[in-house]
């Protein structure tokens, strides 16, 4: 599958470095390619390619978009997403590893509104970049969950492979608005780990009876 990134920083990285070992095209969408998170990426991969922002949207078949949550309005205006699959990896924090939105709504919801083009999908946010990394916990029999939420069931659906693919049990937990929850799901994880010192290591299950 074609995938483009929007942002290649630790979280960005971590899931496009992933998936390119398992045999997906990966292309940074990016204005500036000599930027520092780039050249970083590509020394690391050089198997990454770059296009501008708006030519890689043309030529991806889903999007991601992993940049710091408060750039996120300046650059999703400037883009015609084209009816593409938009997996939306940020998380709105504010002072105190508080909800940058004051709980009243979520970071994706937002997104949706600003980039009316896409189809947002909530994907990639519950855990560290981590956990992105490497989601294997072989002590364990079942696989951890990446719960994903969004309005638009056949780009949820797109993104199953790749969730599955990153070593994840997917689980559709519905609609765009739930986004806000999987919020509140990392600011839990970050506080332990980023505030408490809790080791980075863990990850969230979810079973059935």
């Amino acid at each position: 599958m074609k995938l483009a990134f929007i942002g290649i920083g630790n979280v960005g990285f971590a899931i496009a470095h992933k998936l390119q070992q398992k045999g997906h095209e990966i292309t940074i969408a990016t204005n500036d390619p000599n930027s520092r998170s780039v050249t970083s990426a590509l020394k690391k991969n050089e198997n990454m390619t770059t296009r501008s922002i708006q030519d890689a949207i043309g030529w991806a078949e889903v999007v991601f978009l992993a940049v710091p949550f408060g750039a996120v309005k300046a650059v999703v205006n400037e883009i015609d997403f084209e009816g593409k699959t938009l997996v939306d990896c940020t998380n709105p924090v504010g002072p105190g590893i508080s909800h940058g939105l004051n709980c009243e709504i979520s970071g994706s919801e937002k997104i949706q509104a600003w980039a009316p083009s896409a189809k947002v999908v909530k994907a990639f946010t519950i855990y560290g970049y981590e956990n992105l990394q490497d989601a294997s916990f072989s002590n364990y029999p079942n696989k951890p969950v990446m719960l994903v939420a969004g309005d638009d069931q056949y780009a949820k659906e797109q993104l199953k492979p790749l969730v599955e693919e990153m070593g994840y049990m997917y689980k559709d937990i519905g609609a765009l608005d739930q986004s806000l929850h999987l919020e509140h799901m990392t600011l839990l994880w970050v506080k332990m780990v980023r505030r408490d010192g809790h080791h980075p290591n863990f990850v969230w299950g979810y079973m059935e009876r």
